[in-house]
């Protein structure tokens, strides 16, 4: 029994002895370490953050982030215990969101980049008759229509086909004049004056030959066509009267036709005239066609926002016909532009906001100015840089976010801005308690204010003024309104001690 009472105290007494080496050590240790530290190393707050770890620049109460604490403890305004604010979360513009809420959220990114970019577009023609082609065929001298060749609207005619013979009775004195100056043997002169009386009266000269070469006057003329097309207008029936200057037919030509498109605003004063055309038919693809900007139309239809377009058509084939629909790819310049995904830029009608990834995985709301739109992605004339992480998916969320901080940074720096233009008053009392965040303070009357002797609670505007005051101290203050407890002490001084 002896023996084992002495090996308990043997072991006992080992134990002790290294504890007590142990605590000698670390306290030469620190010493060493106390004298070879510099001041700034010992500044509040710097033993509470380990080399390594996040910088902490305050406390806060999240539901009230206005105040500010220097430790942390339980929030005097709300049921919970004050959040850290670290040194890489403190931006004005920007949120940071753990990598587990972007994968939560499904935040995806795109880099902004340089595209070519083509200002060719897409639209829809239909084929209209080329108004410039059109030809009036008409009669210079009063008769009858004797006969016509073509009967109906619409027909094709080829150049140089008759259309109509038209019986002409007022030629025929000027002609049998002429046979008669020329049987008399007249002068010349006098017959080459009737022959100009008979040209004033628009007698074509073949009439004219053929009356001199037969000798006897001809009244009866055939109008051919002047050109190749269709029978756009049919202005007379067989056996009429027609007067000079009526238009007997109305010839439009097919060689080229007008694809006429409706462009809208945006697209439209990208258009210039002589710029190439690609069309093709609606019902057949495989059948293409080139054309020509020829004119634009200036005026906006005030329904559709839209200017007309005009687009002449090589129809040489015949294949076009008037009411048909033409696909049209207006072909433009390639042209290198910074680009971003159509689906990251955020349209308010006033602005447009990308939501932008910052080094360190914060992010930031940027506002921006777009141009034009090509598709699925939208060009960036200022806000972005190339190279610059736009968020393309989730970035509602993220700017949200921003703008609540953004809000509520806002609405402590205007608190902030108050508090430091209310006027400041003086009191004397005695400290009845002292919490995180307040103080309780019977004082005596505030003459400014007509207050009376009371005992009331008090924010603190800086809780390094009541650092060294503890309850039962009589001190001199100065407060002013503002603070979660509308009343806030700026400075106190103790003038005895506790009691």
């Amino acid at each position: 029994m002896t023996k084992r009472i002495t090996l308990v105290a043997l072991v006992l007494a080992a134990g002790a002895a290294l504890a007590g080496g142990g605590y000698f050590a670390g306290r030469f240790a620190a010493g060493r370490a106390g004298a070879a530290m510099p001041a700034a190393a010992a500044a509040p707050g710097a033993a509470a953050e380990p080399a390594g770890e996040r910088k902490i620049l305050y406390w806060h109460d999240p539901m009230v982030p206005g105040p500010r604490f220097d430790k942390p403890g339980k929030s005097p305004f709300m049921d919970m215990q004050l959040a850290p604010v670290y040194a890489d979360e403190n931006s004005d513009s920007g949120v940071k969101i753990s990598p587990e809420v972007q994968q939560n959220l499904g935040i995806r990114t795109a880099t902004v980049k340089r595209a070519a970019l083509s200002t060719s577009f897409d639209a829809v023609g239909t084929v209209q008759f080329d108004e410039r082609r059109n030809v009036a065929v008409q009669t210079r001298v009063g008769g009858y229509v004797e006969r016509l060749a073509v009967r109906a609207p619409m027909e094709l005619v080829s150049k140089g086909q008759p259309l109509a013979t038209i019986f002409a009775p007022d030629w025929l004195a000027p002609q049998n004049e002429l046979l008669a100056l020329q049987r008399s043997g007249a002068g010349t002169d006098i017959v080459a004056a009737a022959r100009e009386r008979m040209r004033a009266m628009s007698i074509p000269e073949d009439l004219i030959r053929q009356s001199e070469k037969t000798g006897a006057a001809q009244a009866r003329f055939t109008l051919f066509a002047p050109t190749a097309g269709v029978v756009a207008e049919l202005g007379v029936r067989e056996g009429v009267q027609v007067s000079p200057g009526t238009t007997l037919f109305r010839i439009a030509g097919l060689q080229t036709v007008w694809a006429v498109a409706e462009i809208p605003e945006a697209q439209a004063v990208r258009l210039v005239r002589g710029q190439k055309v690609r069309a093709a038919l609606q019902a057949d693809a495989s059948l293409a066609f080139s054309g020509t900007l020829k004119e634009l139309v200036p005026q906006v239809s005030a329904s559709t926002r839209t200017l007309q377009a005009r687009f002449e058509v090589d129809n040489a084939q015949g294949k076009l016909a008037p009411g048909m629909l033409l696909r049209l790819q207006v072909q433009g310049d390639p042209v290198t532009r910074l680009v971003l995904p159509a689906e990251a830029a955020i349209r308010t009608g006033t602005r447009a906001v990308a939501i932008v990834r910052k080094e360190g995985g914060s992010f930031e709301p940027r506002e921006i100015r777009l141009g034009i739109d090509v598709g699925d992605q939208l060009e960036v004339l200022e806000g972005l840089h190339e190279g610059d992480e736009v968020v393309t998916s989730g970035q509602f969320l993220v700017d949200s976010e921003a703008r609540l901080k953004a809000v509520l940074g806002a609405m402590s720096a205007g608190g902030a801005q108050a508090a430091t233009a209310a006027p400041v008053y003086e009191a004397q009392g005695k400290v009845e308690s002292v919490e995180a965040g307040t103080v309780t303070i019977s004082h005596g009357p505030v003459a400014q204010l007509k207050w009376p002797a009371m005992t009331m609670g008090f924010g603190m505007a800086d809780p390094a003024a009541l650092k060294d005051v503890q309850a039962g101290d009589s001190i001199r203050f100065e407060f002013r309104k503002g603070g979660p407890m509308d009343w806030e002490i700026v400075s106190a001084q103790k003038t005895g001690g506790g009691k």
